[in-house]
């Protein structure tokens, strides 16, 4: 039987109204695609706490969550993601890539253009018909 992996990933816009978009790395798991940044929720975390946590981890800087924007559970060959999109906003510094390639802004209407994630994809769809 398939593991299933709790995983948050964070809908940050900035001022202009564009999203941040992190390209995994050819060394991570679904290596070199396009997600939202976040990571696995820990034993006794609940998600808005994890959220805050990976980013700090990941992008050097501090995030609020907002609201849950989407759930979604998707199933890849070797493990079931349960993917947990909440939006969220920079309350102090800005991001840094440390585990990512690369990180960028992209306005809703273009995010069609990265090749993203499977889990991630739904996500992205109901953005951009926000």
């Amino acid at each position: 039987m398939k593991k299933t992996v709790k995983v948050v990933a964070a809908i940050i816009e900035n001022e202009n109204e564009e999203i941040l978009c992190a390209l995994r790395s050819p060394e991570m798991v679904i290596p070199n695609m396009w997600e939202f940044p976040g990571g696995k929720v820990e034993e006794e975390e609940d998600i808005h706490s994890a959220l805050i946590r990976e980013i700090q981890e990941e992008l050097d800087c501090t995030i609020e969550t907002i609201e849950l924007f989407h759930d979604h559970t998707h199933e890849y060959d070797a493990f079931i993601i349960n993917l947990i999109a909440i939006k969220s906003k920079i309350v102090k510094g800005t991001p840094k890539k440390s585990e990512h390639s690369k990180l960028i802004w992209l306005n809703r209407k273009n995010l069609t253009s990265l090749q993203w994630a499977p889990a991630d994809i739904p996500a992205v769809e109901q953005l951009i018909q926000e």
